[in-house]
């Protein structure tokens, strides 16, 4: 028996199902959710700096997206905040390092 205790995409089950093995799984709460989505965003964060592969920049989209969800935050009210943000302290476009500032 394999021992996961983490929160996995909705298909894994089925995956693991026809793989021959009968996942054993709960649904968690919302507070549960919004803790292992914090947990998987990092796990994620850490598979990306790892290996630097794109595909890792996709999984932590799907985090990001899953943490709005259960934030009640619309992808269109994300994108106002983030758009607001850029308007008001710009970008990363210019690859501006800062050293210091006397």
């Amino acid at each position: 028996m394999k021992t996961y205790n983490k929160l996995v995409r909705d298909n894994i089950p089925e995956i693991i199902r026809s793989n021959g093995e009968e996942p054993v799984t709960r649904i968690l709460s919302d507070e549960e959710y919004l803790f292992e989505l914090n947990t998987k965003l990092q796990e994620e964060l850490k598979e990306y700096l790892e290996s630097g592969e794109v595909e890792e920049l996709a999984d932590m989209e799907e985090v990001l997206r899953a943490i709005l969800d259960a934030k009640n935050c619309s992808q269109s009210e994300f994108e106002k905040i983030r758009v607001n943000k850029v308007n008001k302290r710009g970008a990363f476009k210019k690859r501006i390092f800062l050293i210091s500032a006397e």
